[in-house]
Formats: C-alpha cells, sequence, structure tokens
C-alpha cells in the first residue's frame, strides 16, 4: 500500500469509528429503559454495577414536594440459590441524585424539577443532617437468607424473599424484601423494596417554616438489580 493510500485509508478507519460512537446510546439511555446487560459477569452472584440501581421515593410534608432519587452500588453480590451466605450490597450515598426524570418516571411521580431545585434538594439531601455522605459514604445491606415466598407476582410470577440486616450511618435494622426474580438475556433481573424511617438511623428529615415544609420521616426503597446466575 502506497503512503498516500495508507493515509486516506487511516481516515477512513477514524471517520467510520467516530460515527459509530455518535449513534451507540449512552449508558444512562440503555440503564433508564431497562435493557438487560450484555457483558459477562466474573463469577456467579455478581451484581452488575453498570446496570444496577436503587431509588427511593420521599413523601411530602405540607407544602413540601415529592421526591424520586436514584442511586449506584460500589460493589455486590448476590446469591439466589439457597447458600447460608448470601451477599453483600454496597450502596454508593455519594452518587445519589434527586430528581432525575428517570428516577421520577420509577417511583411512579410525574412532571419534571428544575437544575436550580435539583441542585438545592441535592445539597439538602447529602448535608449533614441527612445523608452525611462526606461522613458516610456509603450504606450497606447484608443479605442473610434468601427464601422462595408463596404468594406469586401480578403476573403470577414466583418470587423470593430476601432477609438481612441494613446499616446505615453506623446504625443497624433488620429488613425484609419481597422481590420478583426473572430470567432475562443471561441475567437475574431482580426487583423489590421496602421502607425505612430516617430517624431509625439517626437522620432529621428535612424541613423547615416551622415544618409547614418539608418530607416524611419514611423512604420508600427499591432495588432494581441484574444478578449473574
Amino acid at each position: 500500500m502506497t503512503f498516500p493510500r495508507a493515509i486516506a485509508w487511516l481516515l477512513t478507519t477514524v471517520v467510520a469509528l467516530l460515527s459509530q460512537s455518535a449513534t451507540k446510546p449512552c449508558l444512562a439511555q440503555t440503564a433508564n429503559q431497562a435493557s438487560p446487560p450484555t457483558q459477562q459477569a466474573v463469577s456467579p452472584g455478581d451484581v452488575n454495577l453498570e446496570h444496577s440501581r436503587v431509588y427511593i421515593k420521599v413523601g411530602k410534608v405540607g407544602m413540601g414536594h415529592e421526591h424520586g432519587v436514584v442511586g449506584k452500588l460500589r460493589e455486590g453480590t448476590l446469591k439466589l440459590n439457597g447458600e447460608s451466605s448470601q451477599g453483600t450490597l454496597v450502596f454508593d450515598m455519594t452518587s445519589f441524585d434527586a430528581d432525575t426524570p428517570a428516577a421520577r418516571k420509577f417511583v411512579g411521580l410525574e412532571g419534571t424539577t428544575d437544575e436550580s431545585t435539583r441542585k438545592q434538594v441535592n445539597t439538602n439531601m447529602r448535608g449533614q443532617e441527612v445523608l452525611s455522605v462526606d461522613k458516610f459514604p456509603t450504606a450497606q445491606f447484608q443479605v442473610t437468607r434468601v427464601s422462595p415466598s408463596d404468594k406469586p407476582n401480578a403476573r403470577g410470577a414466583p418470587q423470593v424473599i430476601i432477609e438481612g440486616n441494613f446499616t446505615l450511618q453506623n446504625k443497624t435494622r433488620p429488613v425484609k424484601i419481597l422481590a420478583n426474580v426473572s430470567d432475562e438475556n443471561g441475567w437475574k433481573h431482580v426487583r423489590g423494596g421496602f421502607a425505612i424511617l430516617q430517624s431509625d438511623f439517626g437522620m432529621k428529615p428535612y424541613s423547615k417554616m416551622l415544618g409547614a415544609v418539608g418530607v416524611t420521616d419514611r423512604l420508600e426503597i427499591f432495588g432494581d438489580l441484574w444478578i449473574a446466575p
């Protein structure tokens, strides 16, 4: 191949690669669409950290507003085969982001939130009186047991009961989750939820104007996880 032809071939290849990158959907888009992951897992029980998410629904008090929050996992394993040691989920509290369109949609809230308001909500949520992410950057769910449920979901599919201990800000409480498990694209898609009280973990629900505006003590937490079978 002559030098001019080599240059032309190289330029053509670069243009083709850039075109493919421009049309390839970003990770956030595929995750929001709940697309099954296609990459190979390291070992059985591994959580796919790129696609798995945790969502929180925050209720309102008085003239306050409801919020939807999304967060990522820092690491995790979850074995669903009945072994005595079932795994650990470690949540990255610094990643929690309030009122993204995907978060609001997932928890069933309508409408959108402007960036200025989102910034203020995130500042309050991550601050010292609530999540205090500078001091407590992670939370942990230690799974102790997974057992089949005798209650099918709305579609008649089987469910499992996931039991364990949830630790947030150095305080631990027992948690029981009723979860759907389905096989999708070679992965286990696990979806379930539980509720906590902020005050049980030393957090103070945000409020102002003598309590006329604020959020509820109770939080609804939902997991949307992809697990290697």
